[in-house]
């Protein structure tokens, strides 16, 4: 029977459990902790939201006070708006103006710091950069004339707005609009400050933007009277001339205190277009200009008609000076150059020494300009660069663009462009290094990588071929194959920044046909590796630099290091057969020197056919070709094999003329023998190969001379020994 007192005693119960101290457990410390936690978040929580519905509540019935209803609440909300859309206007202007920020970090008064003389290859003087303090002249001293004439032609408001002429431009907009073109334009003279001090001369939004910050922040900075001056200063006045006090001196030969008003408007109208209105080039458009000058300023009032009538009727004169053409884009890169070795000395004026040979440049600048000329309306093409680079690292010429006076920009140096194929020679010299031959084979069909898809031109592809036969017929596929299969993307940077392209290359799969852009003078530098045996460049614009006192403060020779290898001798042997090929057999058969000189380079044309180069080179000088559009349209279907190939060859015929030729290293008969020569004379070319002949010495002119007198003196008697004794 069961115990009612003992209910562990039934038959229906488990066993007894241990009692505490005898195993019974007792509930754990951890678990009321754990509770007791659990607990205070809740209630914390809870609170929390109770206390912030409080809260809401209190600030909804305070902000109820302020409820404004009617024409009321259409202004506060517009006024809220306003607020909101001007904070991210705020945070847009701020991100706009990055760009003038970093414009104006560094100390951008130090070009005035020089006054540099700039010399010839041979001693010649070719100009001068940099302001010259002794020759300025304080803006209170500038005669009253020449004030008024440009403000009344440039900026007639100039004392009333900050940077931006609000009224200006409306007035601009409109008489552009009713004209139908652009015939006024809407910039301050703060602008055009900025313009020439921080910015180039590209049509771009970006700039624009940009152009009035640094506006702004000039008017932040300086004064009016200072603004004036430094305009005054830096101004390009065409002839090579920097400053009205300069060009007073050039064009007048007179101090610019002593101009008249007539000259002052001349001055005036060169501000507009120095090259198109340039005295000593076109004098009857110069005194053209120059009365418009004159009308501005009656129309404006700050002349009469009476005051202005004898300028009229007595226009400027100018000194008598034959047509000189300065270098300016080689001088405005090596003024730069100047200022990057600065640190080395202490001195601010200075003779520098140029490697630049002035019958080159000259070659250079006319073989662009007649192409454009030529062609350029036919390529759709409006602009056009050209390097050439001696062996040895000497820049011999250097044009920037078509026209200085247009365009300050140094498409040369400055304009990042896509190489296109011309990039190619980085991929291919990687693969040389890496121990394949021209001889190496390899298939030519479709590829991709990733999401890209590269392509040949005309989609045409023929299956395996050898890499020179790749090189020759710029394939696109081939390159691509090496950089995804064998070599991969960093050797082909690492190759073209050790070749001597100092723009950044971009880290892309694409590279390989040449996306990433770089500069004229990039090319140049890095192809100039070839016919140096594999060897650095040591790309160089200046010689020595020198103080008024004779000092040697730099010389290239002594303080540049020597050059490095950079390819090995069998790599360089392999680019140099391979590329010598491609103005004979392949995509550049119109860059093929005559007289026999053997030419080797790349061809390049870009996606749109936006860009089109043809970098070449023979055992005597490099020579890098660009041609198109500043805005980056498309030309009509210019290649690299076209108008560049062209370009190249009637630039580098002039440059061999005269000289002794020297052997592309790894080229098998690198120069013409007399068999050749014999040969080439009495054959004719089948397949559009150049003739085999000794380059020319003297024109047929001089020659002829040359040979009449020599059939004379065949035909002469012989002179007597005592009437020579006699006549000594």
């Amino acid at each position: 029977m069961q115990d009612p007192d003992n209910p562990h005693n039934g038959p229906n119960n488990a066993p007894d459990e241990p009692e505490s101290g005898q195993g019974r457990k007792q509930p754990s410390k951890n678990r009321h902790l754990l509770l007791r936690i659990d607990s205070w978040i809740d209630s914390t929580i809870w609170n929390a939201g109770f206390r912030a519905a409080e809260i809401w509540e209190d600030t909804t019935i305070f902000f109820r006070r302020f409820r404004v209803r009617g024409w009321k609440r259409m202004v506060f909300e517009l006024a809220g708006e306003g607020l909101t859309l001007g904070a991210v206007g705020m945070v847009l202007m701020l991100a706009l103006a990055q760009p003038a920020f970093e414009a104006t970090k560094e100390d951008w008064r130090n070009r005035g710091d020089f006054a540099v003389t700039f010399l010839d290859r041979y001693g010649n003087v070719i100009g001068h950069r940099g302001v010259i303090h002794q020759n300025s002249v304080p803006i209170d001293e500038l005669p009253d004339s020449l004030i008024k004439s440009v403000l009344a032609t440039e900026d007639r408001r100039f004392f009333d707005h900050f940077g931006i002429d609000v009224v200006g431009l409306f007035r601009a907009m409109v008489t552009n609009a009713q004209a139908g073109e652009v015939v006024q334009g809407g910039s301050t003279l703060t602008q055009q400050l900025a313009k020439n001090l921080f910015l180039s001369n590209e049509r771009s939004i970006d700039r624009k933007i940009t152009e009035a910050f640094l506006a702004f922040w000039l008017e932040a900075n300086l004064s009016k009277k200072e603004i004036l001056a430094t305009y005054l200063d830096r101004a390009y006045m065409g002839g090579g001339t920097f400053g009205a006090a300069a060009a007073a001196q050039f064009y007048f030969g007179k101090n610019i205190t002593d101009v008249n008003l007539a000259e002052s408007a001349m001055l005036a109208g060169l501000f507009k277009a120095p090259a198109k209105y340039a005295p000593h080039v076109n004098l009857p458009a110069a005194r053209g200009r120059a009365n418009e000058v004159l009308t501005n300023l009656v129309q404006s009032g700050l002349m009469t008609e009476g005051q202005v009538i004898a300028a009229r009727r007595n226009p400027a004169t100018i000194v008598d000076r034959n047509e000189v053409k300065s270098p300016d884009f080689f001088l405005d890169w090596a003024f730069d150059e100047v200022q990057r070795l600065s640190p080395r000395f202490h001195q601010r004026s200075l003779i520098v020494r140029t490697t630049i040979d002035m019958g080159i440049q000259q070659a250079a600048d006319d073989s662009i300009e007649t192409s454009l000329r030529e062609y350029g309306e036919a390529y759709h093409a409006k602009q056009g660069a050209m390097v050439m680079i001696e062996n040895g690292g000497a820049v011999r010429a250097m044009v920037g663009g078509r026209d200085y006076g247009e365009s300050q920009f140094n498409r040369a140096t400055r304009a990042l462009r896509q190489p296109g194929s011309s990039f190619k020679v980085y991929t291919y010299s990687v693969a040389m290094e890496s121990g394949m031959t021209p001889k190496t084979t390899i298939i030519d069909a479709p590829i991709s990588w990733g999401n890209w898809s590269p392509h040949n031109y005309a989609n045409r592809y023929a299956g395996r071929i050898t890499l020179e036969t790749a090189v020759a017929q710029s394939i696109n596929t081939i390159p691509v194959r090496l950089a995804k299969e064998k070599l991969g993307i960093q050797p082909i940077r690492a190759m073209a920044k050790a070749m001597g392209v100092e723009t950044p290359i971009r880290d892309d799969v694409t590279i390989p046909i040449g996306t990433s852009e770089v500069t004229v003078l990039d090319q140049a530098t890095a192809y100039a590796v070839f016919p140096a045996g594999g060897y650095q460049s040591r790309r160089h614009g200046i010689t020595q630099i020198l103080d008024y006192d004779g000092d040697i403060l730099y010389d290239f020779d002594r303080d540049e290091p020597p050059a490095k290898r950079v390819l090995s001798e069998q790599a360089d042997s392999y680019m140099n057969q391979m590329l010598s090929r491609v103005p004979y057999v392949g995509t550049a058969r119109k860059a093929a020197l005559d007289n026999g000189v053997v030419t080797a380079g790349k061809t390049g044309t870009t996606q749109a056919y936006r860009d089109a180069w043809f970098v070449g080179f023979t055992g005597n000088y490099t020579c890098a070709v660009w041609f198109g559009n500043d805005d980056y349209t498309s030309t009509n279907n210019m290649t690299g094999g076209s108008l560049p190939a062209m370009t190249f060859k009637r630039a580098m015929d002039y440059a061999h003329q005269g000289v002794t030729l020297r052997p592309i290293p790894g080229i098998e008969n690198p120069l013409p023998s007399e068999k050749d020569i014999a040969k080439a004379q009495a054959d004719k070319p089948k397949d559009g190969t150049p003739t085999l002949v000794r380059p020319r010495m003297l024109s047929v002119q001089s020659t002829n001379i040359l040979k009449g007198i020599g059939e004379k003196l065949k035909d002469a008697a012989p002179l007597e020994a005592q009437k020579v004794a006699s006549a000594q």
